[in-house]
Parts: C-alpha cells; sequence; structure tokens
C-alpha cells in the first residue's frame, strides 16, 4: 500500500486544479479481464451509469468482441451517445420524457427502450414511430416481512406479464425485441461479512432462474422472437452466466472496482478509480485536513456510503464531521508525515458517481500520468 501510495503521489506531483479523479489503467485493465472470464458465453453489455465517460466506454469496447451494446440510464444520454456513433443501446429504467421520445421518434434505429406497464405501451402511442421495447421483469423475492430485492418492475408473475403483453399486442407502433431481468437481491447485496445474505442468496437463485424461465416461455410461446435476454450485474456475473436462456450480461461497476464491492464473498477486484485530495490544513498533530471530498454515495444512507480513506493507509474520518462539502478532516494516527500540498487518495462507495464530481479523469499507467479523458460532466452534460 505505501508503494501504491508514493506511485500515485509522485504520478500526480503539484496537478492542478485539486481534488482529481484517476483511473488506474493497469487496474482497470485487470477488471475488464475479470469480467471476460467470469461472462461464459454471454455477450457483455455495459452499464453507462457505472463508466460516465465516453472515451472509457470506448476503450472497453474495443478490448473484446464480447463486449456488445450499452445500457443507458435516461433517453436523454441514449440520443447523446447515439451521436457519439454507439449502436445497440438498451435503456435500463422507463422514461416519460415527451422531448426526448419525440426526438427519437424521428429516428428510433438503435435504441431501445424499456417497459413495464401497459401505461407505458399506452404513452409511446403519442409518437407517430415504431419504438424498440424491452420487456422488465421483476426477480426480487418477497418474504415474510421483508422484500429480498429492489421495486422495480411490475412484472412479477405470467399473469402481470400478460396484461402488458395484451398491451403490446393490440399496439402497432411497438416492436418487443428483449426481456431483461435484474437479480438486484444478488448483484446489489454484499454478503462477505454476512451469513444470512449469503444464505438469501442461496435461497433466492433457483427461484429467480425458474421466474425467468417461465416468464421467458410465455412470451416466446405467444410467437414473440427475442433478439436478446439481458440480466445480471456485476455482483451476480458469476451465477447469471450459469443460465442458459440468458444471452447477454450487464457489467459496469467492475470496472472501476468502488468501495461497496470489497465487501463481496466470491470475488475480489482491484481499486481503479480513486479521488485525490490535496492537504490544504494541519490543524494539530496527528490531523489533516483536505479539500473537498463530501461525495456520498446514493441509496439508503448508512455509514460505508461516506468515501473511504485508501491511501496512505492508517487514515480515519473523523465522526463528527465526515466527508465535507468543502473540506474533510483526517485523523493520520502518526503513519504519515504530512506536509501541505500532499496527497490523500479517496474511493467511493459506488462506480461512476464521483464522475459527477470532475470534469476530468487523469489517466495512470505506473508511475506516470499518460493522458486525459473527460467525464459526462467534462463534456457538459448531467442526465441525472
Amino acid at each position: 500500500m505505501t508503494d501504491t501510495y508514493q506511485r500515485y503521489s509522485r504520478a500526480l506531483g503539484r496537478i492542478t486544479p485539486a481534488p482529481a479523479l484517476v483511473l488506474d489503467l493497469d487496474a482497470f485493465e485487470h477488471n475488464i479481464q475479470w469480467a471476460l472470464k467470469h461472462a461464459g458465453n454471454k455477450k457483455i453489455r455495459i452499464a453507462t451509469k457505472s463508466l460516465r465517460s465516453v472515451e472509457l466506454i470506448r476503450r472497453v469496447l474495443k478490448t473484446s468482441p464480447v463486449f456488445q451494446g450499452l445500457m443507458a440510464f435516461t433517453l436523454a444520454e441514449a440520443l447523446w451517445l447515439r451521436e457519439q456513433g454507439f449502436t445497440d443501446i438498451l435503456l435500463g429504467y422507463p422514461t416519460h420524457d415527451r422531448a426526448s421520445l419525440a426526438e427519437l421518434a424521428r429516428n428510433p434505429h438503435g435504441i431501445t427502450l424499456m417497459v413495464d406497464l401497459p401505461e407505458h405501451i399506452e404513452f409511446l402511442q403519442g409518437f407517430d414511430a415504431t419504438f424498440n421495447i424491452c420487456l422488465d421483469v421483476d426477480l426480487s423475492m418477497d418474504l415474510p416481512f421483508v422484500r429480498f430485492g429492489v421495486y422495480r418492475s411490475s412484472i412479477t408473475s405470467l399473469a402481470t406479464l400478460e396484461s402488458t403483453l395484451a398491451a403490446i399486442k393490440k399496439a402497432p407502433h411497438v416492436r418487443l425485441e428483449g426481456l431483461m431481468g435484474y437479480e438486484a437481491q444478488i448483484a446489489g447485496v454484499m454478503d462477505k461479512s454476512s451469513w444470512l445474505m449469503r444464505f438469501l442468496k442461496g435461497l433466492s437463485i433457483p427461484r429467480l432462474r425458474e421466474r425467468r424461465h417461465n416468464l421467458l416461455k410465455h412470451v416466446l410461446q405467444q410467437g414473440y422472437q427475442l433478439r436478446f435476454v439481458n440480466g445480471g450485474g456485476t455482483g451476480s456475473l458469476q451465477t447469471t452466466n450459469q443460465e442458459e436462456p440468458v444471452t447477454e450480461v450487464t457489467v459496469g461497476s467492475a470496472f472501476y472496482a468502488p468501495v461497496l464491492f470489497d465487501n463481496y464473498q466470491d470475488f475480489q477486484l482491484r481499486p481503479a478509480m480513486v479521488f485525490g485530495l490535496p492537504v490544504v490544513r494541519i490543524p494539530k498533530p496527528g490531523m489533516i485536513t483536505c479539500l473537498g471530498g463530501g461525495y456520498i454515495a446514493s441509496g439508503a444512507t448508512d455509514p460505508i456510503k461516506t468515501p473511504t480513506p485508501y491511501l496512505p493507509a492508517g487514515l480515519k474520518l473523523e465522526k463528527n464531521e465526515g466527508t465535507g462539502e468543502v473540506q474533510t478532516p483526517l485523523h493520520t494516527r502518526g503513519h504519515h508525515q504530512f506536509q501541505l500540498g500532499d496527497w490523500v487518495f479517496m474511493r467511493h462507495a459506488k462506480a461512476g458517481e464521483p464522475c459527477e464530481r470532475f470534469n476530468t479523469i487523469h489517466l495512470l499507467r505506473g508511475e506516470k500520468i499518460v493522458g486525459q479523458c473527460t467525464t459526462y460532466r467534462g463534456d457538459g452534460k448531467a442526465f441525472l
């Protein structure tokens, strides 16, 4: 860890502006290879919300023909990515964006919309175009007093699937070409230190497989010929790849390897993305204050959603302040003699979210910054 800190610090030097977002290309490429190794015989669709950089999306796509297509998070983003030359873009979530749908209606090619309600189909009827659509089916597991998964799709059974299919059958303005099921309770739940989570995951996997199989079978029996069946995420890659009906898996967070993925039992990735904060104050011996750092992750609020001090080792947040909007105090525990201007490196809880705080990502190879690339924010885009 000491060597890594020295390497990162030497590479950045006194680079400005600071704070700075850094991508370790060696770790990034290691994580890409991990995804390729564990995809089995499936294609990999890239989750753009976990990268949020056009250049880095292109880098991943160029690595292997196994990477095919993108999963975008808003229709405005999907339209912009298509302008950048990307094709086969699946919208991961339903949209009610009238302006973007009007733009898509002028040229629906290359973008697939997500639906799960008859009302989604009816809403699309208001535009003079034939849209490609994908059915999002629910794979969560309901237990007494708890839902193991997320509240996402309304399609939880053959009955709810049939109501949406009935709307599709009456709609000449849509073309069903895919089915998606996201195993949130497998892909998004940390289990390294919880036997209960591992038990619930083991209980859920055969159930979600059976549900996906039954729902897909029903769609195919209605005469639909699907171009793809999408599933998975980084946290469920090694189980979703074993499902024969699934043709592609979605991967995004694996490439940056944020802190949340340190807490999975079955795999370990290399931390690739960090952000460096400069030391701007030394208020007392054993404590430093850094500029910025308050980049809290989305989701249910808990301590792990706070950025984690990474390098040098031994730093600890001040519990009464945490990471701040403009400054972050850290206890040094005497392990490193800091001077003003020194770097402290932090890791974010999630993958793409820190890109909303920085215009530029510094690309590090070994001990050198070998280039830069822009984030969505650096390209003047903020989609959510």
